[in-house]
């Protein structure tokens, strides 16, 4: 045992060492759990480990935890091992990802007196910041931060990079970051013997385990450039470790609110227009990218202005139909990211099952728009279509009917210009660049602001409806209060008003303060 591990072990006296893990499910903490507790029995520890289950928002959050006393110093007595931690005696605290380190934080289990403090720098988005109508992600940045500042010793790096580098899981890097930081006063055989007891994916285990003991023994930190931050915005929402899984790749971002990004030269809006047009060759055509290219053209912007409007004009012009929706639940990268996501292996069979729920309006939405309209029109039609719709349906997309069924719907791309959707939300788009004009030359800050009222629209069905009206609700105000004083502020206010719940009471209260 090193010379370092056995002052410590002396120094513990007749203390329970304590252990915290927060994992997601899925994510192997109660794998990792086990692994410590048989390589501190193996070392001459009494051991005992507890389990708390979380709730769904965090993909089943459990918070593990463990006390090793040594048996040395039990003088024949059993012990008695607390079942859960308490705040600021914590020895050891592990965090499968940074969301679950800020809980960490949270819940007062990290000292900076006591704690050794492991954990993943990638994200996993919480639930809460997936639904929120506007940009709900917590800035990791400062997340990290605080987390660096929070222990008396921090190991951080990105160990779902490792795990996958390996083909492992979590569980085994953060194992091996365990061991290479000494927090614990046992050998690192013990640690590898109790992988290799478990008999499951050893090698790749062990391959792992050794690549988190040398990140963590090397140094193990972690500068904020390093982390994998991206403030895009999309339709649709978040992902896991992908900011616009609803794409084939995120526009540039310009800085949010948050200050999560630097700010942009205006060199930029070069690369946004180009990848505008790529997203947008995509989604339709290369006649659709000339019309993007020449409407912004035709409004002639500089500067900022330039960037916020064709980054937010190709978002707009990509808008989420059920057309957009079948073609990339359809492709094949969209399977095989989940084949690998979900670690499939060549001898076993992957069923994806998607619910799919469109209202009446996503049915009318991609009719030929005098059919969508007359849908909408006629009571007895339209009430029979909302009942073969009303329970929604499952389809699986890796059979050959669902994805089939799918791939119809994909290709009705090529009539997509004479869709009902596709004549409002161009006649909307128009409506909406003709207020930026209108108001560039006299008040560049309020065309701003109505550039950047865009991001209340996005995604299909009710999301886009409740966005849609909220969109109106400000565009009224901004036509009101143009040429008065203050107001692009009062704009952006009533846009984050919207913003900040499904309700709408923030917005109301904003519309009367106006």
């Amino acid at each position: 045992m090193p010379e370092a591990l056995l002052q410590r072990d002396a120094a513990i006296g007749a203390r329970a060492l304590t252990v915290a893990i927060l994992a997601m499910g899925g994510e192997g903490g109660g794998v990792l759990a086990d692994w410590l507790l048989e390589a501190a029995e193996n070392s001459g520890f009494v051991g005992q480990s507890t389990s708390v289950p979380g709730v769904a928002q965090r993909t089943g959050a459990t918070i593990y935890y463990l006390e090793f006393f040594p048996l040395a110093e039990a003088a024949g007595q059993q012990p008695v091992l607390a079942l859960m931690p308490a705040p600021g005696d914590v020895d050891l605290v592990i965090a499968s990802e940074l969301m679950e380190a800020g809980r960490a934080i949270q819940r007062g289990l990290v000292s900076p007196e006591r704690s050794t403090f492991i954990f993943s720098t990638h994200r996993v988005f919480a639930m809460t910041e997936k639904i929120a109508m506007g940009d709900g992600r917590v800035d990791a940045d400062t997340l990290l931060a605080t987390c660096r500042g929070a222990a008396r010793q921090v190991v951080a790096t990105d160990m779902q990079a490792l795990a996958e580098a390996h083909g492992a899981h979590l569980s085994a890097v953060l194992l091996g970051a365990v061991a290479g930081s000494g927090a614990l006063p046992l050998p690192r055989e013990a640690f590898e013997a109790s992988i290799r007891h478990a008999g499951v994916g050893v090698e790749a285990s062990l391959a792992a385990f050794g690549a988190g003991f040398e990140a963590s023994a090397s140094e193990g930190t972690v500068e904020s450039k390093d982390l994998p931050l991206a403030l895009w915005e999309g339709g649709g929402g978040t992902g896991s470790r992908t900011s616009n899984p609803s794409s084939e790749g995120p526009l540039p971002a310009t800085p949010s609110r948050k200050g999560g990004l630097p700010s942009l030269s205006p060199a930029t809006a070069d690369a946004i227009i180009a990848e505008g047009e790529r997203r947008l060759i995509d989604y339709q055509d290369a006649a659709y990218a000339r019309l993007y290219r020449d409407r912004l053209n035709r409004l002639n912007l500089s500067g900022e202005l330039l960037q916020e409007t064709a980054r937010h004009l190709a978002l707009w012009m990509s808008y989420e139909d059920t057309i957009r929706v079948a073609d990339l639940k359809t492709r094949a990268s969209r399977l095989a990211r989940v084949r690998a996501e979900v670690r499939v292996k060549p001898d076993q069979v992957l069923r994806v099952t998607e619910f799919m729920h469109p209202r009446v309006q996503e049915v009318a939405d991609t009719l030929p728009a005098p059919l969508g309209r007359f849908l909408l029109r006629s009571g007895p039609l339209r009430r029979f279509v909302e009942r073969m719709t009303a329970r929604g349906r499952h389809i699986e997309t890796t059979s050959v009917g669902g994805f089939l069924l799918l791939r119809v719907i994909a290709s009705l791309r090529r009539i997509r210009r004479a869709t009902l959707r596709y004549v409002e939300e161009q006649e909307r788009i128009e409506a909406w660049l003709g207020r930026i004009a209108a108001v560039k030359d006299r008040d560049a800050d309020l065309a701003l602001a109505i550039a950047r009222c865009q991001r209340l629209v996005k995604g299909y069905g009710d999301t886009h409806a409740r966005g849609w009206a909220n969109f109106q609700c400000v565009m009224a105000q901004a036509d009101r209060l143009a040429d008065t004083p203050g107001a692009a502020a009062r704009v952006t206010a009533l846009c984050d008003a919207a913003l900040a719940d499904e309700s709408g009471h923030a917005l109301t209260k904003a519309l009367e303060a106006a």
